[in-house]
């Protein structure tokens, strides 16, 4: 059975807190980057897939479209004292992905959380390359890659994925290849399945809105 997943959370009195009370300081800039925790409309927790800019200049950043709808307010789990930075402003079901947009204000993109960086944006891996992912659950674990098994723009992967790793990046050394939808039958024990980027990056600049010309930190 194929799994798509987002982590719901309890939103804690913390996070409220953070996000309601007024101050005459500005909070800190959010640093944000591919596998940052992401907390979607203080309910589902997911992971950024990466961040950088669009052909309009935008700040934005891709995660599984499962994990919100447009419209969808994020606040980074990792600062929630920097209150909501985000909001989704795609969110396709068919290919699972979605676009969001940053106040620039408000984040500092990076090209490296946990033990992945991000120097650019390849093409789907194949059998037998290892695969790696930095997801805000699991952290960093790798598997071999089965490749695209279905012919439905995805990577499988055996690498380990739980609830809450959905968006996050796969990379094939600091190259960006597919990002974190589901896992087949279990979670760490069936492979991972995601969509990959070429596809994503096909998708957006073929509608021309949020998202086309991506280009990573």
């Amino acid at each position: 059975m194929l799994k798509r997943f987002a982590a719901v959370v309890a939103v804690t009195a913390g996070i409220l807190g953070f996000v309601a009370v007024g101050s005459s300081a500005a909070a800190p800039a959010a640093v944000m980057g591919g596998g940052s925790g992401i907390v979607v409309d203080d309910e589902l927790l997911c992971s950024l897939t990466t961040i950088g800019h669009d052909n309009a200049g935008r700040l934005v950043g891709l995660t599984a479209g499962h994990c919100g709808e447009v419209g969808a307010q994020v606040v980074p789990e990792a600062s929630p004292e920097s209150g909501v930075v985000g909001r989704f402003v795609v969110s396709n079901h068919n290919l699972d992905y979605a676009v969001i947009e940053f106040d620039p204000a408000k984040v500092t993109p990076v090209d490296s959380i946990g033990r992945v960086t991000i120097t650019g944006i390849g093409a789907p891996a194949s059998f037998p390359q290892i695969a790696c992912k930095q997801g805000r659950t699991t952290g960093n674990t790798c598997g071999v890659v089965y490749g695209d098994l279905l012919q439905t723009h995805e990577t499988w992967t055996q690498a380990c994925v739980i609830e809450g790793d959905s968006g996050a990046p796969m990379v094939v050394g600091t190259t960006l290849v597919a990002m974190v939808n589901a896992y087949l039958a279990a979670p760490c024990i069936g492979p991972e399945i995601g969509t990959t980027m070429s596809a994503v990056i096909a998708d957006m600049n073929a509608n021309g809105g949020p998202g086309a010309g991506f280009q990573p930190i």
